[in-house]
């Protein structure tokens, strides 16, 4: 029986079937594509990682994730990263922050801008002020995550379509 079982699971994972996050394909046929560190235009240091970090992830998942010899790069930028708190309760405390972000994307292959192939993304992402500053640090960074895999999908998403 275990022999079975161990078989089966060994043929199963080999078939070569793989989840995929989703995105078509981009454009010239690309089928591997690398993202370098992104350009951080902010005052805010680290930025760079953090979105970048988020869009080499998501083409893992697409199943397009390149090397640092790829042929095609993304080359991002990140444009803006502001806040706001967004509701105030009527004895005068906030209840929640607001995080705004804008992102370039744009898509080279073989050194040469693919014509077309770049998209200024942006969103929003909501976070809660927690009881002291550390918590509230770590809501931040949080919700600048979420905001960050956001944006990776819907620039790829949109390059992907083009």
């Amino acid at each position: 029986m275990r022999r079975a079982l161990g078989f089966s699971l060994l043929v199963f994972c080999a078939c070569g079937y793989r989840f995929t996050a989703g995105g078509g394909a981009l454009p010239q046929g690309i089928r591997e594509v690398y993202a370098p560190v992104f350009i951080n235009r902010t005052a805010e240091p680290g930025l760079e990682t953090l979105f970048t970090q988020a869009l080499r992830e998501y083409l893992v998942r697409s199943g397009v994730a390149g090397t640092s010899s790829s042929q095609a790069q993304l080359i991002g930028e990140v444009l803006s990263v502001t806040g706001a708190p967004t509701v105030v309760t009527t004895s005068g405390t906030l209840a929640s922050n607001r995080l705004f972000a804008q992102v370039l994307v744009r898509l080279v292959n073989k050194g040469l801008s693919v014509p077309n192939a770049a998209v200024t993304v942006a969103g929003q992402e909501e976070y809660l002020p927690g009881g002291n500053v550390l918590e509230s640090e770590a809501n931040r960074a949080a919700a600048l995550r979420r905001l960050a895999e956001s944006l990776a999908r819907d620039a790829y998403d949109r390059l992907a379509t083009r």
